[in-house]
């Protein structure tokens, strides 16, 4: 019907695979995971093959369809053959019924969350590619009718669908002369019923049974007994009703007009009862022969080019466990159950646990799960300590931890709630769970009541979303009466049609006894699957560290033993008890004698070391907190070899760097020791030193007396500019102070690899050490001084041929100049003017050294590499500038001048206007922002350039245009034509950033001091703007432009353009020729300094569109997290803020940012709380005219992307590629001419073929 329009993600919109409920942060260990169990409703899904649903709700229809699933299981094996037969030639195998009788047996039987249709497609003769072409389901319907009607030939069962769902429509046509009838049978098997133009499903029968059609004027009947041409009237009734009826509601239509397809959203009820008397031809039965019951409505959600089907069904046997939706209509007795339950955890919970704490946490919740941004404040409520203060030291962030312990948690909802696994390890028993019978059902929160529970009254509606199942009410399917969510077709059952006693609640009526027994198997199998997966998943792998094997050497455990492994692995199951582990290692270590204590232990640079002990022998090691590759160190609990051990994160020990003197009166003590001596003279040895020994308690332990000094290494920053005042050739290092001994290594912030500079006061009296202040500075030996000199004859970056290199030994008091001319006599360069110039880390060339100065004075470091080029070096009294003209400088024409520092802007401006041949007096100079835009003007022409701070090697940028008088900015106006219309919406295109609807409305010169009410005033007064009506002021919303492109709203009307007011303290920082967009507005607005303007849209349900677009201000001084945007967000809609996910969109790259807070969440690295996650910093950003998408994640699961940023992403990766094409090309107009190529074919990505659906029966094998 309509092909494979209706394309899905793969898994469903809302559905979720089978092992979503052991799915969690990590991979599993236990290798596959096995299928999940059956829900709360004990009901099973129907796992989505890619693009499967509308098969996976008519086969949920067909198995609620008593009668059809009685019949279908009473055509036994030889009526049908059997399915091992298939593949034995000559045998006559219905493969269709017998897999659909399989798939049917499962879904009532097996104990799985869903059931697979592989089978069952395989039978069909589609392959694997049909999985993932999703196609109309009332297509399927009949298709699937078909297949079995013509897969039941010469069975019982060959009436099977004639006498369930065959019905039939008489025609009439009456001659208004003769009173001639001529009628025409016709059958069905579902009724199509129109849509458009039709309020309900009654007006839709009417229409189509009761009304009647006239042939009259120019459409008149030809009547065979009148022979002639005559009016007429034309009717329809139904003749025969069958047990079944479907309605096929016609929502996809097609306009003409616009050649396009389209789908019907508005209102369109249906009763759940229906009496068809009316519409019949004959009615004079009872009430009850016309009476039908609705029991199957199948939902299409989206739109006709794309969607999800789903199904809500009546369970006429009461096979499901059904709950009230609502959380009120609980019983008393399930609350106080559950209440009891919380108190059990309020009593036994360790607040020394976080991962206790956690689970308790979550399992106490409503819905079984926390928001991830709320986890922290939920931590603080339960233990009245937040989690940094608590855990992170020993346990890390809070995500971290939660990843660590990926077989416990899991994420939900877009990774943005925190929920337990199925069935974990209660962390408050201490005996593992026991293992649950596969034939109950029971859901992991749900609490066991003594006695039966009372059955709810009313009719059982169950949502079936593939693998997922869900309690509904009536009401919800009022809902599904319009919008782009709504009914596609309806089931109804005849009223008389009642059912067996023995049928409620009895999965197995009627079930062949040899598939009760193949599904008894399959649960048999699930349930050893699942309790070896949880053995699995529960081993962990300890490593044990015996006593015997290490000494303690300066606070740390060292091993005795040159092997790089001295721990033993043991496998253990960490649902057991910590008595458990404890009894395990004394039968391991059979000549242990005395008390046995397990430490949890961290293997760090300095060595071993201890943490807590474990001493609750009755708690599992679950709760303990070991995990796997844990290491556990075995000893008495006091001592090691006869010295005692401190344990603790405060007694960490630390890796140092000891550095001191290599020296004749110590030589002796040095060479004994182990270390190595640099080419400094400097000795260097690793030690390993408790984190809380003082700084006092070291030096006694490196066998030094108090005189002795202790110096710390200088940071890299520091060490740089401590060796430009060396020449380059030194190391700094602090001195600490006396007060200092008294400090903890901790304390003092050591860590691992860190250096102590050990020295004797009379080391200092060496001209290798250098006292200033509380520094320390060690020269390096003179065979160490040099200078490395490149050639470039060309300049730029490297990679030139003619490029050479020469090193040119040199002094810290050396000058420039000097080594310069030794560097051309040795490369034996001809006579020019040369200048030398030093390289960034990026490689790019610095401004030319003043060769006047010393090496030490320019702040050259020794042995570094300095660029000779082609040039003239400045002198002390000269700046090197760069410059450009009109626009900011691209590769090719930044030029270089010399001038004097004295020189003003006005000299400096003559003097480039001369270096490029320009004449006039229209120009002025400009400098650069700090995005390398062209910035603000230099408006003091009489000024110096060192009055005005311009630097050695700063750009300038000569453009046009008269500078405004003193105290005056000259700002460019540019009006939006459309102000109905949100003026960021079209900012950007799929390729560049490029003009709006804007045009230019003249220019305005204003006094710096003015206030931006006075700015909007005067731009009022262009004549361009005189027909504008604007009542006020406040009516006008002014942007500050970059580029063509709105980036800033100018709020405040009193702040001032540049100069801050005395009582505001603000400014708007607008510099002379400014490009300002004016936005004419339909009501007042007066922003705040913390009020940000948004561009927010909701994305339609299901489709990959979105609704228009709204304005919205939030006010970031409350709460600038993204928990606060979606607050602001929610208000707007009227939703909750937990139900909305939020996404920042990139026009430039057409991607979308989702705006949540997830395990990779920013934490701080110091030691210090969590930061604030603010939107206005990393990584978002926002600014004015950002656009937000919207997603009601209750209602949609599909990502922000549209078409149009797919096609736009498409059209980028083939400029990247043409690009890379060109760049790789000979020739400057090829590479041109294919940027060209590549800027101009732009095609959309086509749409796939159409694939018409099909059943194959084959020859059918009967």
């Amino acid at each position: 019907m309509f092909g494979n329009l209706f394309e899905e993600a793969e898994g469903g919109e809302d559905g979720f695979s089978s092992s979503s409920a052991y799915s969690g942060v990590g991979a599993a260990k236990g290798g596959d995971e096995p299928p999940a169990p059956r829900g709360r409703s004990n009901l099973c899904g129907i796992k989505n093959q890619g693009g499967t649903c509308y098969l996976n709700s008519l086969l949920q229809t067909l198995l609620f369809s008593p009668e059809f699933r009685e019949e279908l299981f009473s055509l036994g094996t030889e009526e049908l053959g059997c399915l091992e037969d298939k593949d034995k030639t000559g045998t006559k195998v219905r493969v269709i019924p017998l897999e659909l009788q399989r798939l049917f047996a499962r879904l009532l039987l097996v104990d799985q969350q869903s059931a697979s249709t592989a089978d069952l497609t395989d039978s069909f003769g589609w392959n694997s590619s049909e999985g993932t072409n999703q196609h109309d389901v009332q297509e399927l319907n009949r298709i699937l009718f078909s297949a079995l009607e013509h897969s039941l030939v010469g069975t019982s069962g060959s009436t099977l669908i004639h006498r369930l769902y065959h019905g039939t429509i008489v025609n009439s046509i009456v001659c208004k002369e003769c009173g001639n009838v001529s009628q025409r049978q016709e059958d069905f098997l579902d009724l199509t019923v129109y849509v458009c133009g039709v309020s309900s499903l009654e007006a839709a029968l009417w229409n189509m049974f009761v009304e009647e059609e006239l042939f009259e004027g120019n459409n008149l009947y030809r009547c065979a007994l009148c022979d002639r041409l005559v009016t007429a009237a034309k009717s329809a009734k139904l003749q025969k009703l069958p047990p079944f009826i479907t309605m096929s509601l016609l929502r996809f239509s097609f306009d003409f007009a616009k050649c396009e397809r389209y789908k019907e959203t508005g209102r369109y009820s249906f009763p759940l009862s229906i009496n068809l008397r009316p519409f019949c031809e004959q009615a004079d039965g009872d009430d009850a022969d016309y009476s039908y019951e609705l029991f199957s409505v199948i939902i299409h959600k989206g739109g006709c080019y794309g969607g999800h089907y789903h199904v809500y069904i009546r369970d006429i046997d009461r096979l499901g466990h059904w709950e009230p939706p609502e959380d009120n209509n609980k019983t008393n007795m399930q609350t106080d159950v559950k209440q009891e339950v919380k108190d059990i955890h309020e009593t036994e919970l360790n607040e020394n646990d976080p991962l206790c704490i956690l689970m308790a946490i979550i399992s106490q919740e409503p819905l079984k799960s926390v928001l991830f941004d709320q986890l922290g404040q939920k931590v603080m409520e339960k233990i009245g300590s937040s989690w940094s203060k608590s855990f992170r030291k020993d346990c890390g962030s809070i995500g971290k931890f939660l990843q660590s312990h990926n077989d416990v948690f899991m994420m939900v909802s877009n990774g943005t709630r925190v929920a337990l696994k199925a069935n974990p390890p209660s962390p408050i028993m201490s005996e593992p769970p026991a293992q649950a019978d596969p034939s109950t059902n029971a859901c992991p929160d749900s609490v066991a009541v003594d006695g039966p529970k009372p059955e709810p009254e009313g009719d059982h509606w169950f949502d079936l979303n593939d693998s997922a199942v869900a309690s509904i009410g009536v009401s919800d399917i009022e809902k599904q009466f319009q919008g782009k969510e709504s009914a596609y077709m309806l089931f109804y059952r005849k009223t008389q049609l009642c059912r067996p006693s023995e049928a409620l609640r009895c999965p197995e009526y009627k079930v062949p006894h040899h598939l009760i027994q193949m599904a008894e198997k399959e649960n048999i199998k699930l349930q050893q699957m699942r309790a070896e997966y949880d053995a699995s998943n529960n081993s962990v792998e300890l490593r044990l560290h015996l006593a015997s094997s290490y000494r303690l050497i300066n606070g740390a455990l060292q091993s005795v033993s040159k092997e790089p492994n001295v721990a033993a692995t043991l496998a253990f199951d960490r649902r057991k008890t910590v008595g458990d582990l404890r009894l395990a290692i004394y039968q391991e270590q059979e000549l242990w004698e005395g008390d046995m204590a397990l430490t949890v232990a961290k293997m760090l640079p300095a060595g071993l070391h201890l943490y807590n002990t474990l001493t609750d022998d009755n708690v599992s090691l679950y709760s303990a907190g070991l995990r796997a590759n844990c290491d556990l160190f075995v000893w008495n609990g006091r001592e090691v070899c006869g010295a005692g051990v401190l344990t603790g994160a405060e007694w960490e020990p630390v890796l140092l760097t000891v550095v001191r003197p290599f020296g004749n009166q110590e030589g002796e003590e040095f060479e004994e020791a182990t270390g190595s001596v640099d080419s400094g003279g400097l000795k260097k040895e690793a030690r390993a030193f408790a984190g809380g020994v003082t700084l006092g308690e070291l030096r006694e332990a490196l066998g030094q007396h108090a005189g002795s000094l202790l110096c710390q290494e200088r940071s890299v920053a520091k060490v740089g500019e401590l060796g430009a005042g060396e020449g380059g050739g030194a190391s700094g290092w602090r001195v600490f102070p006396p007060n200092d001994m008294q400090r903890t290594l901790k304390e003092l912030s050591l860590k691992d690899g860190d250096a102590l500079l050990v020295l004797e006061p009379q080391s200092l009296e060496s001209s290798m050490f250098t006292l200033n202040g509380d520094v320390i500075t060690v020269t390096t030996p003179s065979d160490c001084r040099w200078l490395q000199v490149e050639f470039r004859p060309h300049g730029g970056g490297g990679g030139d041929a003619n490029e050479r290199i020469v090193k040119v030994p040199a002094a810290g008091n050396m000058l420039l100049c000097d080594v310069k001319q030794r560097a051309i006599e040795e490369l034996q360069l001809p006579d020019a003017q040369y200048c030398l110039r030093q390289v960034d880390s990026a490689g790019k060339l610095l401004p030319p050294v003043c060769e006047e100065l010393s090496v030490r004075d320019a702040g050259v470091r020794l042995m570094s590499t300095v660029i000779l080029c082609l040039g003239c070096a400045p002198q002390a009294s000269q700046l090197f500038l760069h410059f450009s003209v009109g626009a900011a400088p691209s590769a090719g024409i930044e030029m270089d001048i010399i001038v004097e520092r004295t020189c003003t802007v006005k000299e400096c401006l003559q003097a480039m206007l001369d270096a490029v041949g320009l004449e006039g007096t229209c120009w002025h100079l400009r400098r650069l922002d700090w995005c390398e835009e062209v910035g603000e003007a230099l408006l003091d022409e009489n000024a110096s350039l060192s009055v005005l701070n311009i630097n050695n090697g700063e750009m300038l940028v000569v453009a046009e245009g008269q500078l405004p008088p003193k105290g005056f900015v000259k700002l460019s106006m540019w009006l939006h034509l459309d102000a109905t219309s949100k003026l960021t919406n079209k900012i950007h295109t799929e390729e560049h950033t490029v003009d709006l609807q804007l045009t230019c409305v003249g220019q305005v010169e204003i006094c710096m001091e003015a206030s931006l009410e006075d700015l909007k005033t005067q731009v009022l007064t262009l004549p361009a703007l005189q027909n504008m009506c604007v009542p006020a002021a406040s009516f006008l919303r002014l942007w500050e432009m970059v580029g063509r492109t709105p980036t800033r709203i100018l709020r405040g009307h009193q702040v001032t353009l540049r100069h801050a007011a005395p009582f505001l303290h603000r400014k708007l920082k607008l510099s002379n020729g400014t490009d300002v967009c004016i936005q004419q507005l339909l009501k007042e607005e007066d922003l705040g300094p913390k009020e940000i303007l948004l561009n927010v849209k909701m994305g339609i349900p299901g489709e990959r569109f979105y609704y228009s677009t709204e304005e919205l201000i939030w006010d970031v001084s409350r709460d600038s997290s993204p928990r606060g945007l979606r607050t602001c967000v929610a208000a707007r809609y009227n939703l909750s803020p937990d139900s909305l996910l939020l996404a920042k969109h990139h026009p430039d790259k057409h991607v979308w940012e989702e705006i949540i807070s997830s395990w990779s969440q920013q934490l701080s690295k110091k030691k210090k709380k969590k930061k604030t996650e603010s939107l206005l910093g990393t990584p978002f950003h926002l600014k004015d005219g950002d656009v937000i998408g919207v997603k009601n994640l209750l209602i949609d699961n599909k990502d922000f992307y549209t078409q149009e940023d797919e096609q736009g992403q498409q059209r980028l990766r083939e400029q990247t590629e043409q690009r890379r094409k060109g760049e790789q090309a000979e020739g400057d107009s090829y590479c041109a001419g294919s940027h060209k190529k590549a800027g101009g074919d732009e095609r959309t990505k086509s749409k796939k073929p159409e694939v018409a659906l099909s059943i194959n029966v084959g020859v059918f094998r009967y």
